[in-house]
């Protein structure tokens, strides 16, 4: 046999990429599976599959059940409710990701858990929001998925990409359909100004500022009102809320200051009991949220979730194809 007929045909190098660029996986943490499900849905791809379990004294136990070998997957876990348990199982679950050989390990976080420990404020305290950042890159990420960061800069703190995205594309169509013209948007505190200015140009509305006392971790006192809000329908805007001090206080100085009806357009609602109880009790209408994080009780149809899931599906689909993510950001 001569050298000539000892060599191998050469492969289909198309069929090979082919191979490679559908090896893309959605898997997700235990936080909110449902959004994951989803956004796997909105690929048209089934969620991956994945066993999470505890041990008897509570350790997290993650195992792959699919060949991820050379994969791009992306691991949906918010940082929320629980947030210490749901930030280990996702470090976790890159870290189990990267030892099965993934090509690429995105993690998206719909809600950054410990966002506002962002900067020393006071002495000895911690930078969390850095610690976490380091957390996730050091466990193995190669880029982050995140919506709506309490404070921007917050991607500095990565060594990796961060494709950051809001979710105003969903929530102002909501509010124009849902309200129409005549509205006010609202900043519950001089730091959320910029989020009520960006609201404010996409509904081409008009723009007040409420200053607030933080009286402690619960307890927040609105005191004077920049703007003029009589006979308007107001929007407060912020990024997240648990307590409802801040928009309840400020939607109370709304009504006192002549407005005809208030709103809130919050896209994280991490809303605890005490939360709740203050909603039902005051002069908000409806709080407009995302299901970026589980939302459990609708306050007697008082709470309205819109679904990020298409938002989030493209992105994934943008990152995997290796297309800009910013026409995501247009409403």
């Amino acid at each position: 046999m001569n050298r000539e007929s000892q060599k191998l045909p050469l492969p289909n190098m198309e069929l090979i990429m082919s191979k490679i660029s559908e090896k893309l996986f959605v898997f997700s943490g235990t936080a909110n599976r449902e959004l994951a499900a989803e956004m796997a849905e909105n690929l048209d791809l089934p969620l991956g599959d994945v066993e999470i379990t505890r041990f008897p004294d509570g350790e997290i136990f993650v195992k792959y059940l699919q060949n991820i070998r050379n994969a791009d997957i992306f691991i949906v876990q918010p940082i929320c409710i629980t947030p210490n348990v749901n930030l280990m199982e996702l470090l976790i679950m890159i870290d189990a990701a990267k030892r099965a050989s993934a090509k690429r390990i995105t993690a998206v976080i719909p809600y950054y858990g410990y966002a506002r420990q962002d900067r020393k404020d006071q002495p000895r305290v911690p930078i969390t929001a850095k610690l976490v950042a380091n957390l996730i890159t050091v466990a193995g990420a190669s880029r982050v998925l995140t919506m709506d960061l309490h404070a921007q800069q917050i991607q500095g703190f990565f060594d990796i990409p961060v494709d950051h995205l809001y979710a105003s594309p969903v929530i102002v169509p909501y509010i124009k359909e849902r309200l129409g013209e005549n509205l006010v948007v609202v900043s519950p505190d001089s730091g959320g100004v910029k989020i009520a200015q960006a609201y404010s140009d996409m509904l081409n509305a008009g723009l007040a500022v409420v200053s607030k006392r933080r009286i402690d971790a619960t307890s927040v006192e609105s005191s004077h009102l920049v703007g003029d809000v009589k006979g308007k329908i107001c929007i407060l805007t912020d990024d997240m809320t648990t307590t409802a001090g801040t928009i309840v206080s400020a939607a109370n100085l709304l009504m006192n200051e002549g407005a005809k009806e208030v709103y809130a357009a919050v896209s994280h609602c991490l809303m605890n009991d005490i939360g709740r109880e203050r909603l039902l009790s005051s002069d908000i209408k409806e709080l407009i949220t995302t299901n970026a994080v589980p939302v459990a009780d609708d306050c007697n149809g008082r709470i309205k979730v819109l679904s990020v899931a298409n938002l989030l599906a493209k992105a994934i689909e943008y990152i995997n194809g290796g297309m800009s993510v910013s026409s995501l950001f247009n409403v």
